[in-house]
């Protein structure tokens, strides 16, 4: 059972009835659109925080999750698509429902180029930035100063004074290595978004196609009825 279909509150009966139930796959892709909808809204919210204070490394994993889920959602809104298309080339179909899943189709094609553009935002502003990650401050550091004021430099300071220093190049080595691995998941991240980026590209290609196929066919359904 998929994602649309729960959403859309079917039955699990209702998917073994695809031949007596032509509806099914147009219903489930406007429930997909929907879900995409809403996803990218989320996505490109998250794309605009990049950069900010609020860049963190859990914003980018919410950022990385999203992205899965709407591409999952594409993938299987597209295939919804093509099986609604495939069917309405039979001649019970009704013209009214070509024209239904034609206006589907079209709106699918304008959340994608939404996406789209915001994917491109994400790649430029997550190549551009870093995460912004909080210092972390030793709970018994102690600055020169505030040994000074202290005391008159007694032993036991000066042995407090170099065990903040130690600590300070303890945190500093983890700061450095914490933000290679950054660096690295961001390079991954990149590539991620790089390859979405094809898979969508190509179903857009295809969608341009089936658009058209439908824009024909239901120029002859009309042009019959005249």
């Amino acid at each position: 059972m998929s994602f649309q279909d729960l959403e859309a509150g079917r039955p699990l009966g209702s998917r073994q009835n695809l031949n007596n139930g032509k509806q099914d796959a147009t219903q489930a892709v406007a429930s997909g659109i929907f879900q995409i909808n809403t996803a990218v809204s989320t996505f490109q919210r998250l794309v605009n925080t990049l950069g900010t204070p609020k860049d963190t490394p859990e914003l980018r994993e919410k950022l990385h999750k999203t992205r899965l889920h709407i591409g999952q959602l594409v993938k299987d809104t597209s295939a919804k698509l093509k099986q609604a298309s495939e069917s309405d080339h039979r001649a019970e179909v009704s013209a009214s429902k070509k024209v239904t899943d034609a206006k589907l189709a079209k709106d699918f094609q304008a959340v994608l180029k939404e996406f789209q553009k915001a994917q491109r935002l994400a790649a430029e502003r997550e190549t551009a930035y870093t995460p912004f990650v909080p210092q972390a401050v030793p709970s018994s550091s102690y600055t020169a100063g505030e040994v000074d004021t202290r005391s008159d430099e007694s032993a036991e300071q000066r042995g407090l004074l170099v065990q903040s220093r130690r600590q300070e190049v303890l945190l500093l080595d983890n700061e450095i290595a914490f933000n290679e691995a950054i660096i690295e998941e961001r390079d991954q991240g990149i590539q991620e978004i790089q390859q979405q980026i094809g898979e969508v590209n190509e179903i857009f290609k295809d969608l341009a196609v089936l658009v058209h196929e439908q824009g024909t066919m239901i120029g002859k359904k009309f042009h019959h009825l005249y």
